[in-house]
């Protein structure tokens, strides 16, 4: 019996699609999965759906289970939560994360679908990866007790940063954004809310997040003497200066990437990919992340919603996507 699937494509710049796709049947090792939620990374997908990865850029940025490639048609994603419907029998009927594009039904290896604990909900779950860049930023700059830290740009990954460094004993969080809507996010996960103007500085650590040159330059503003910005923001193929003049260097500051593509040295050497992402579904089990979905639509409307996203008229944290009631394995779902 022949399986068939639905799969949000981007058919070119700024113009998404979905399409009817033929499932394998799953060999062994493999599972078939059901698709209950995912996610829409606003930060990366948006840039990918407006066609803005830099062609040096476009092997680095590959998603485990990507087809096509960029600039387009391309079919691109990596927050996807679901049930597995056939497969191992230790996983039939389980809840799973996996790094997949937005599709009603796929199969995958088992070794990258990842079982989210009982006392998460499904429905939470599709923060998983956002909230593991999260936990490899805090292993690349690991905050002290008592430091001052902000966290510039009020996003997704901005929001886990700050929620996670919330945790540490007797810090300074402060959440730092010009959208003062961002005043009652900061609340809700227990950290300071402050415009860029009104920030506190002499802080200890700096992560930024807002992908705005204006973003990097407030940040480093707000360090103190030998104070670290840890850079999280992706800018594709926008260029942006670093004031990198004035006291600079006389404050022996530090700008500092990190990348969740590659564990942190901090931790590479004790801890695997799937440790980590493991740990950020385990994280997830606090309600406080709710906070961060701030928005959902049926899958159908996709193609309508993504343009709306990318040009921020639609305003979001994570957008979840809700995935049809379940049908014959047999048919179209």
């Amino acid at each position: 019996m022949t399986r068939t699937a639905r799969a949000f494509w981007l058919r070119s710049a700024g113009r998404g699609e979905i399409r009817d796709t033929v499932l394998d049947a799953p060999a062994d090792g493999e599972a078939l999965v059901r698709t209950l939620y995912s996610g829409v990374s606003r930060g990366t997908e948006t840039l990918v759906f407006r066609g803005g990865v830099p062609e040096s850029q476009h092997a680095a940025m590959r998603a485990p289970f990507q087809e096509g490639d960029f600039p387009a048609p391309v079919k691109y994603g990596y927050l996807n939560v679901g049930v597995v419907e056939e497969g191992p029998a230790d996983l039939v009927g389980r809840t799973v994360f996996c790094l997949y594009p937005h599709q009603t039904r796929y199969v995958a290896p088992v070794s990258a679908l990842t079982a989210v604990p009982e006392r998460v909900p499904a429905a939470r779950a599709v923060l998983a990866g956002t909230v593991e860049t999260a936990v490899n930023a805090l292993w690349d700059a690991p905050p002290l007790v008592g430091d001052r830290i902000a966290v510039v740009g009020g996003g997704m990954v901005g929001c886990s940063v700050a929620a996670l460094a919330a945790r540490f004993p007797g810090v300074r969080v402060q959440l730092v954004d010009p959208d003062p809507a961002r005043a009652k996010t900061a609340d809700a996960l227990g950290v300071e809310y402050a415009t860029p103007g009104d920030a506190r500085g002499d802080c200890d650590l700096v992560v930024h997040a807002s992908a705005t040159q204006a973003g990097l330059t407030r940040s480093l503003e707000l360090l103190r003497t030998e104070g670290t910005v840890l850079e999280l923001s992706w800018y594709g193929d926008r260029q942006v200066a670093v004031p990198l003049g004035e006291a600079f260097h006389s404050r022996r500051l530090t700008v500092r990437g990190s990348q969740v593509g590659t564990v942190s040295p901090a931790r590479a050497a004790v801890r695997s990919y799937a440790d980590r992402l493991a740990l950020a579904l385990d994280l997830l089990a606090d309600p406080v992340f709710d906070t961060l979905v701030t928005g959902e639509s049926p899958f159908d409307e996709l193609p309508d919603v993504m343009p709306l996203l990318a040009s921020g008229e639609l305003p979001a944290l994570c957008h979840r996507i809700r995935y049809p009631d379940p049908t014959p394995t047999g048919s179209s779902a």
